[in-house]
């Protein structure tokens, strides 16, 4: 669970998706009793799904709803590549940073580039806690499993 938790805010750990595992495994344990129901638990792997995805398509949804063109999507995927060796922080403000450097670049346009870099941080920030949300409610539901 620990692990899954840090995997919503690491990149490397697919966060949702070990919750879901070792909600599973509870579940299987348990014979899935009460309230770890076989309805549950496919609810659950829905919502795992949808987030997992959403992880990818939000931040790009939140570049293009702000004016960035693709330059700046590959830009804003090169600085949180960069940024993914130092911290998480590091990421998001390598996305950031990639995103307006390159819109820079290519439009030479500073407002419209800053536009670009403060979409891909919201989306990326709504995709985070997108999946901090269905990560919390499965822990909610491991631990009561475990009563």
């Amino acid at each position: 669970m620990l692990l899954g938790i840090a995997g919503c805010v690491l990149p490397i750990l697919p966060g949702p998706v070990l919750i879901f595992l070792g909600l599973l495994l509870l579940a299987l344990v348990k014979d899935f009793f009460p309230p770890l129901t076989p309805t549950l638990m496919i609810v659950m792997a829905f919502l795992t799904v949808v987030v997992t995805i959403g992880d990818y398509m939000i931040p790009l949804w939140g570049a293009k709803k702000y004016g960035t063109s693709k330059w700046g999507i590959w830009g804003s995927v090169a600085g949180m590549a960069i940024g993914l060796f130092f911290s998480p922080l590091g990421m998001l403000l390598g996305a950031l940073i990639g995103a307006v450097a390159v819109e820079w670049l290519v439009q030479k346009k500073k407002a419209r580039a800053l536009k670009a870099g403060w979409g891909v941080i919201v989306g990326s920030l709504l995709g985070a806690v997108l999946k901090l949300g269905v990560s919390g409610m499965m822990v909610y539901y491991f631990i009561r499993g475990l009563w």
